[in-house]
C-alpha cells in the first residue's frame, strides 16, 4: 500500500510538472505577442540613431568604416565578457560585460543542463520582439553538435540559444538592454551572414584550463584546441 502511495505521488508530481511546463510556454508565447510584431527595420529606425551616436567614436578610434565588412563575437564564459572584433583582418572594437549566464565551464550536451554552448556558431536570425528586449539567435545545435550527439546516441540537445538583453538568462548570454541594442543594430547593418561567434570556456590566449578540468566527452579537448587556434588570431 505504501509503495502504491509513493507511485501515485510521483505520477502526480510528473503531471504537475508537465502542466507547469506547458503554462510556461503559453506565458512565453503571450508575452511575445504583447511585445508586438515589430520588424528588424522598425527596430533599426527606433534604436539606430542612438546606437550610431554611441558606437561611432569606437569605429573612428580604430579607423574602421561603419558598417564593417564582418564581425566576430567572442564570448568568454569564465570572464563573463563578450568581445567584438570587426573588419578583415579583425580589429578589436570593444567588449561588453555578460550580465547573466548559467552553468559552468564545459560544452552544452542536452536540453535542460543550463549550459552555455561552446564552439563556433553563426547568428541564425535577429529577434526584434524578444521578451528580453532584443536578441541574436545562434544556430545551436550546429552540424558539429548534431554529429557528436548522433555518435553518442544523445537526443534533445536543446535550442533557442540567444545573445539577448536583460540581466538574467538560462543557457544564453544576457547583455543588458543598452549593449544588445548596439549588438542588434551592428548585426543588422553588417548582415548576419557576415557574423561569426566563438563561445569559449576561458580566454586561451591568456591561460589554460585547470589541471583537474574533466574533458567530457573526450572530443571536447580537440574542440578547445580549435578554439584556441582561432583565438590566437585575435590579439589586442
Amino acid at each position: 500500500m505504501k509503495i502504491k502511495s509513493v507511485y501515485i505521488f510521483l505520477v502526480a508530481i510528473t503531471v504537475v510538472g508537465l502542466v507547469l511546463l506547458k503554462c510556461h510556454k503559453d506565458i512565453y508565447a503571450k508575452v511575445q505577442n504583447l511585445r508586438g510584431n515589430k520588424t528588424v527595420a522598425e527596430r533599426i529606425e527606433q534604436f539606430g540613431s542612438i546606437v550610431h551616436e554611441r558606437i561611432t567614436p569606437d569605429f573612428e578610434r580604430i579607423g574602421v568604416d561603419y558598417p564593417p565588412q564582418n564581425i566576430v563575437l567572442v564570448g568568454i564564459k569564465q570572464d563573463k565578457k563578450l568581445e567584438v572584433w570587426v573588419s578583415q583582418p579583425p580589429v578589436f572594437l570593444k567588449s561588453y560585460s555578460i550580465l547573466g549566464a548559467s552553468g559552468k565551464l564545459g560544452h552544452k550536451l542536452k536540453e535542460g543542463d543550463k549550459q552555455v554552448p561552446e564552439g563556433f556558431y553563426k547568428v541564425e536570425s535577429l529577434n526584434p520582439n524578444s521578451m528580453f528586449h532584443l536578441a541574436l539567435r545562434l544556430n545551436y545545435p550546429n552540424s558539429f553538435d548534431i554529429e557528436k550527439a548522433q555518435i553518442e546516441y544523445r537526443n534533445n540537445l536543446g535550442s533557442d540559444i540567444m545573445i539577448h538583453g536583460s540581466n538574467c538568462s538560462i543557457g544564453c548570454l544576457a547583455m543588458g538592454n543598452e549593449a544588445i541594442e548596439e549588438l542588434f543594430v551592428m548585426s543588422a547593418e553588417t548582415g548576419i551572414d557576415n557574423i561569426s561567434v566563438i563561445l569559449t570556456p576561458i580566454d586561451f590566449r591568456k591561460q589554460e584550463l585547470p589541471d583537474d578540468f574533466i574533458y567530457a566527452p573526450i572530443w571536447v579537448s580537440n574542440l578547445y584546441i580549435s578554439i584556441k587556434t582561432e583565438l590566437l588570431q585575435l590579439q589586442h
